[in-house]
């Protein structure tokens, strides 16, 4: 069966057989492991470890990783990371992707900034599947403010201690490992870190949080109180750590919006399929004018977006990408998400409100998208700020 993005990518000048070839590896790993599970796996509010070996042994967890640490790289680009998270979409359940590539955020700082020490002890263990990683950012006082937050790792002797809490951490059950934003300096930007902290470690705890959306990815407050960490545990220098996030954040926000599309994708699909079949008034639904303008105006939204998505993809791959277009991306993709869910669930009627529809899972999953990595205000304040507009 072809998709809308199948017939994107082969209208497209970004995509090539290479990208097909991802698509359907990806598709028949998802018809055999998820989508026969993911409606229980909604319900489990987890996703099951095992999943994790089996999405590395499929080529999923290292796609675009370095061969060195069991990742694959050679031939890869930014567009078959895009054309592998659509085909995750197919569920209809973004906390599949929120969990299951959770090392999508939380890997990159070490890569980036870590020792060669940490990259061969952290990287293959998680891209192989036998370990989760998550990255911690959030605090019960603030998310997108990072430059105040109040975790903080003090140095005593040959160890750090560190203390406070996190928020909203997706994987953080789970998670064998967590990148962890605290503060080793003075006040502002200048006087945060990253650090790898296991949580197996004397003083950590986690209490899961349940949730409107996402329900199968695990979401966690976490703690740490008196929890010691060693000084080769810091990813890149002390204080160092807020231009890695800053840098994680921009590939997360692509992240985000391209998956707004292909969720968007997910629930015109099931609106599609509704209105060809459905009757009303002695008709097919798609024979209401009304209901080709609201199919044919989502499918235009949902391509501008995606032109938007590549274009930005195709700036990063040549390393040329701009901050404020990844933050003004995000909001256009998500209102973009919400409007969609909204037309589909208006074409499905009474069945979008039933429990296990993809449909009402996308609709659910809104306000993750508008919030998470950046809410829509404070993604375009930055942007004004950026382009100078203060």
């Amino acid at each position: 069966m072809t998709t809308q993005f199948d017939q994107w990518r082969a209208r497209s000048p970004y995509y090539d057989e290479s990208h097909e070839a991802v698509a359907q590896s990806v598709r028949r790993f998802m018809a055999a492991e998820v989508l026969p599970n993911i409606d229980q796996w909604e319900a489990d509010g987890e996703l099951p470890r095992s999943l994790h070996k089996k999405a590395a042994q499929a080529g999923i967890l290292g796609l675009n990783y370095p061969e060195e640490y069991g990742g694959h790289s050679e031939g890869f680009d930014i567009f078959h990371s895009l054309t592998q998270s659509e085909e995750m979409a197919a569920a209809g359940a973004g906390g599949l992707g929120a969990s299951l590539m959770t090392h999508g955020i939380g890997l990159p700082p070490i890569l980036a900034m870590g020792s060669d020490e940490m990259k061969r002890r952290i990287a293959p263990e998680v891209l192989s599947g036998d370990k989760i990683i998550s990255l911690a950012i959030t605090e019960p006082s603030g998310g997108s403010d990072v430059a105040q937050l109040k975790t903080r790792a003090e140095r005593v002797g040959n160890k750090y201690i560190v203390n406070g809490s996190k928020m909203f951490i997706t994987s953080a059950m789970r998670a064998d490992y967590i990148t962890v934003a605290v503060r080793t300096g003075g006040p502002g930007m200048a006087g945060i870190s990253l650090m790898l902290i296991e949580t197996d470690r004397p003083g950590v705890t986690r209490t899961r949080l349940d949730k409107m959306g996402w329900r199968c990815s695990d979401t966690a407050a976490v703690y740490f109180q008196d929890v010691e960490v060693p000084p080769e545990n810091l990813i890149g220098p002390e204080n160092g750590g807020f231009l890695g996030i800053m840098r994680n954040f921009n590939g997360e926000r692509l992240g985000m919006a391209h998956g707004c599309c292909a969720m968007a994708r997910v629930a015109l699909a099931e609106a599609v399929a509704w209105a060809t079949t459905r009757e009303t008034f002695g008709k097919r639904l798609a024979q209401h004018q009304s209901i080709r303008i609201k199919l044919a105006d989502c499918q235009r939204q949902i391509n501008t977006t995606q032109a938007w998505v590549d274009l930005c993809a195709w700036q990063v791959k040549q390393g040329n990408g701009v901050p404020a277009d990844f933050a003004m991306l995000k909001v256009q993709a998500t209102r973009m998400l919400e409007h969609v869910a909204r037309e589909a669930a208006q074409v499905l009627g009474g069945a979008s409100y039933i429990t296990g529809s993809k449909v009402e899972r996308i609709y659910r999953e809104v306000r993750v998208n508008a919030i998470g990595g950046g809410s829509e205000e404070i993604m375009l304040d930055l942007a004004g700020r950026q382009l100078g507009y203060s």
